[in-house]
C-alpha cells in the first residue's frame, strides 16, 4: 500500500505541472513594477522603454545556449555586453554591466532549473551536495572580488576555460546516455505500477537506486543509469569553480560539468543537475555583490541607475530561453552538445584574455 502524497508534495507536484504558468508570470509581474513602479523614470523620453526591443532575440538566443549546456547566462552575456552591445549603443559602465546581468541571469537560470526539474532531469542529492560543497568558496569569491584586480581573475578563468574545453573534446560523453535495464522491474516515467519511485523526487522522474547504481526515467521516457561516486574529483572542480562563480559571475557551471562527466554522470543528468547548482550559487553571490562591497569597503550597487529600459527586453527573454532550453537538450545529439560547449568555452577564453589584458 503506497503512503498517500504529503501537501508538500501535492504542493510541489501542482507547482511542477503548471510551472510554465507560475514561471512565466513572474517576468511579467517585473516588468509591470518596472514600468509602474517608483525606480522607472518619472518622465521617460519618447521611445525610452522600446530603444532596446533588439536585444530580446539576443538574449533569448544566449540563455537557450547557455541553459542548453547548463553553464552561467552571465559567460555569454558579459562578453556580449563587452564587445557587442557598444558597436549599437553606448558602451556600459562595468557595474552597470554586473546589474544587467545578474538581473537577467537570475531570471533565466531560476526558470530552467524549474523547467529541467519538471523534465525529470535532476538529481536533486547530488545538487544538494555539490551546492553545499561549493558555497564557501562562492562567498569567498565574491569578497575577494572587492580587494583584487579583475584582470587577473578574467586571466585565470580563461586558462581554467581553455583547459576545460580541451578536456572536454577528449571526454567520452557516449556513456550512460540511456540504458535498457534487465531488471524485472521497468523504469517508467510519471506513472505505471513498476515506476521506480523516490518519495522525496522532484518532478515525474522515476529513480531507484540498486546497490548504489541509481536509474532514472526523464518525462519523456529515457532512461539513465549511473552511480554517484567521484566526490572528491567533483568537490575539487566545483570549488574552484566557485571561487570564479564569486569573483567573475561564473566558473562554477563551466568546471563543474567537466568534473560531472568525468565522474560519469549521463550528459543530459548532468547539465539538468548543474542547473541547480549554478542558479543557486549566482543568486548567493549576486547577494553578496550587491550587499558585501560596503563590509569590506568595496562598491556597493545603485538600484536607481539601473538602465531598466534594457532589463525589460533581458529578463522576459531570457525566462523564455530557459524554458527552451531542456526540449533542445533532449533533442540534440550527445556529440553536438559536447563539440558546441568546448567550442563554446574557447571562444569565451580569448574574450578573457582580451579583458584581461586591456585589449578591450
Amino acid at each position: 500500500m503506497t503512503d498517500a502524497p504529503s501537501g508538500r508534495q501535492r504542493a510541489t507536484k501542482l507547482f511542477l505541472k503548471y510551472q510554465h504558468v507560475f514561471v512565466f508570470l513572474a517576468p511579467v509581474l517585473f516588468v509591470a513594477f518596472v514600468f509602474f513602479g517608483p525606480l522607472a523614470p518619472s518622465d521617460p523620453a519618447p521611445g525610452y522603454w522600446t530603444n532596446y526591443w533588439w536585444l530580446f532575440p539576443v538574449f533569448i538566443t544566449g540563455a537557450t545556449i547557455v541553459n542548453t549546456v547548463g553553464i552561467s547566462g552571465s559567460a555569454l552575456f558579459v562578453p556580449f555586453l563587452i564587445f557587442v552591445f557598444p558597436l549599437f549603443a553606448e558602451p556600459l559602465e562595468a557595474e552597470t554591466l554586473v546589474k544587467i546581468g545578474l538581473i537577467s541571469e537570475s531570471f533565466g537560470l531560476s526558470s530552467s532549473a524549474i523547467a529541467f526539474v519538471q523534465y525529470g532531469l535532476v538529481d536533486r542529492r547530488l545538487a544538494l551536495s555539490l551546492v553545499a560543497g561549493g558555497l564557501p568558496f562562492v562567498v569567498g569569491g565574491a569578497l575577494l572580488s572587492f580587494v583584487i584586480p579583475e584582470p587577473v581573475f578574467h586571466a585565470l578563468l580563461g586558462l581554467a576555460l581553455l583547459a576545460a574545453s580541451y578536456l572536454l573534446f577528449k571526454a567520452d560523453l557516449g556513456h550512460g546516455d540511456t540504458a535498457d535495464s534487465d531488471d524485472d522491474r521497468p523504469a517508467a516515467a510519471d506513472g505505471g505500477s513498476n515506476l521506480p519511485d523516490d518519495p522525496g523526487k522532484l518532478g515525474p522522474a522515476g529513480v531507484r537506486v540498486d546497490d548504489g547504481v541509481v536509474t532514472r526515467v526523464a518525462r519523456d521516457g529515457d532512461t539513465y543509469e549511473y552511480d554517484r561516486s567521484g566526490y572528491l574529483k567533483r568537490f575539487a572542480n566545483y570549488s574552484v569553480g566557485g571561487t570564479f562563480q564569486g569573483l567573475a559571475g561564473f566558473g562554477i557551471g563551466e568546471l563543474g560539468i567537466i568534473s560531472m562527466l568525468s565522474s560519469k554522470i549521463p550528459v543530459r543528468v548532468a547539465i539538468g543537475t548543474n542547473h541547480i547548482v549554478v542558479a543557486s550559487t549566482a543568486i548567493i553571490a549576486s547577494l553578496v555583490h550587491v550587499f558585501g562591497g560596503g563590509l569590506v569597503g568595496g562598491h556597493s550597487m545603485d538600484l536607481a541607475t539601473t538602465p531598466w529600459n534594457m532589463v525589460v527586453w533581458t529578463v522576459p527573454a531570457t525566462v523564455t530561453g530557459g524554458q527552451i532550453a531542456p526540449y533542445v537538450s533532449a533533442a540534440l545529439d550527445t556529440e553536438t552538445i559536447k563539440q558546441g560547449v568546448g567550442a563554446l568555452f574557447a571562444v569565451i577564453s580569448v574574450a578573457l584574455f582580451l579583458m584581461a589584458s586591456g585589449g578591450v
